[in-house]
């Protein structure tokens, strides 16, 4: 009585010059995703953050104790990141960028970190009774964050943060807390927001 012999599935294997042509174009898909600038950067976001930020100002102006500005400024910056990250979501998914993309991850890594010590540095310095150098060092830190971040996004950005380190130095020479605070968070916003709208698609 003749065996069967079953027939193992014989493996599909690409050929060796398909296969080198797979890993050319994973190396061009890889190398085009790490040179491209994060251009999903919200113009019309951070005009609204500008606005919120001239409001903050002026409310905050008018407050009598050292923490009830703090809690006006706080409240602000809370309102200015949720309306960042909603518009920066929204434009992405309008541009078919993904924010897990390699320029969108370097923007942020080179970001956050001067946010994180801004964040770190509030309590400290209030608690140390030095709430009136708390407005020039918000500004330079955002500043020092946007430039570096920027260093991966379109070339109006780095210039914008300069911007903003120029108001953060201002400030800590002259004073004018909430003055420096519009011009720079509210005024610096919408300009540059107004042009980030017009040049890169919203």
């Amino acid at each position: 009585m003749a065996e069967h012999r079953i027939r193992r599935p014989r493996r599909f294997s690409l050929h060796p010059a398909a296969g080198r042509a797979v890993d050319d174009l994973r190396f061009i898909r890889e190398t085009m995703e790490q040179s491209a600038s994060f251009t999903a950067l919200p113009g019309w976001g951070q005009v609204a953050m500008g606005a919120t930020a001239l409001l903050a100002a002026v409310v905050a102006s008018r407050q009598s104790s050292a923490a009830m500005w703090l809690t006006v400024w706080i409240g602000d910056a809370i309102l200015a990141a949720s309306i960042a990250l909603v518009a920066t979501q929204n434009k992405a998914q309008r541009a078919g960028v993904p924010l897990t993309s390699g320029p969108a991850r370097k923007f942020a890594l080179s970001f956050l970190p001067p946010i994180g010590a801004a964040a770190i540095l509030t309590p400290v310095l209030y608690q140390a009774g030095l709430a009136r150098v708390l407005p020039g060092a918000w500004l330079l830190l955002y500043g020092a964050g946007v430039v570096s971040g920027g260093a991966f996004s379109v070339a109006i950005i780095p210039l914008m943060g300069v911007g903003f380190i120029a108001a953060g130095i201002g400030c800590l020479l002259f004073g004018w807390g909430n003055l420096f605070m519009a011009a720079g968070f509210g005024g610096l916003h919408i300009i540059f927001g107004f042009l980030i709208a017009r040049r890169y698609g919203g």
